[in-house]
């Protein structure tokens, strides 16, 4: 199977597909079978061949985006650029505590796609239904969360570069509070969230390199022999590989892993 990676839009997610016998290359413009329906994307790998088991099933590159496709996909995006519009003055007349971000059509138009942001749950049926009633088309209103606000707008993260889940994240894994605890950060907001105000994704993809880190190491206060004697561990260096350890009438001593 010939696959090739192809990103809808402005989503960071690569989707894959399978190119058949089209002559692809990366930039070039493809309508692509999605299970909303068909979409307009933009091929940002080199196609390549593979029998790997986890691209069974994929769907299928249609064709090469024609001139006319390219100007269809220009005019939803306009409308969609108006659908919003309306769409926000609707939340505005039906007092709904709702933030429109986006909107978007299929490029099929078989749907219509809003994406809001909201503290609380909304009952948003009537806004559905003239919206529907208006445009002639589904209706999708999508409710998203701090961190895919956070991943549209962009930033800089507690370390000064770019925030991770808008640059080469494709996916938000499930961050746990236990990840901090492995990687020894003081348990202190200020320290672990990131600017989204949820715990920092950095946590989930730099956990497994702790973990294979600490299994050389002691924990911390417990009792360890020495060159110098025995004595109670003080502090861990995780990503050095080293600790500090506290030895009755000698002090404190560094100790690396394996040279005791």
């Amino acid at each position: 199977m010939v696959v090739v990676g192809v990103k809808i839009g402005d989503s960071r997610e690569i989707l894959y597909f399978n190119a058949g016998k089209l002559r692809l290359k990366k930039n070039l413009t493809v309508i692509v079978d999605t299970e909303r329906g068909l979409e307009f994307g933009t091929v940002i790998d080199e196609p390549f061949v593979s029998d790997d088991k986890k691209y069974n099933g994929i769907s299928n590159v249609l064709r090469i985006a024609s001139r006319d496709d390219f100007n269809k996909h220009k005019k939803n995006l306009k409308d969609a650029k108006d659908a919003l519009h309306k769409c926000k003055d609707l939340v505005s007349e039906y007092g709904l505590h709702m933030i429109m971000v986006d909107c978007k059509y299929t490029f099929d138009r078989n749907q219509l796609i809003f994406r809001f942001l909201s503290d609380s749950r909304i009952d948003f049926r009537d806004l559905a239904k003239e919206l529907a009633s208006i445009y002639k088309t589904r209706i999708e209103l999508r409710q998203i969360g701090a961190r895919d606000k956070a991943r549209e707008i962009g930033g800089c993260g507690q370390c000064g570069r770019p925030l991770c889940c808008s640059g080469f994240l494709k996916d938000l894994d499930t961050v746990s509070i236990n990840m901090a605890k492995n990687q020894g950060i003081a348990l202190n907001p200020s320290k672990i969230n990131g600017v989204c105000g949820r715990l920092m994704c950095c946590l989930k993809y730099e956990d497994s390199c702790y973990s294979e880190c600490r299994k050389c190491l002691p924990s911390m206060g417990s009792q360890v022999e020495t060159e110098r004697g025995k004595g109670k561990v003080v502090s861990i260096d995780i990503i050095g590989k080293k600790y500090k350890v506290d030895v009755p009438n000698v002090g404190i001593i560094e100790v690396e892993c394996g040279s005791n």
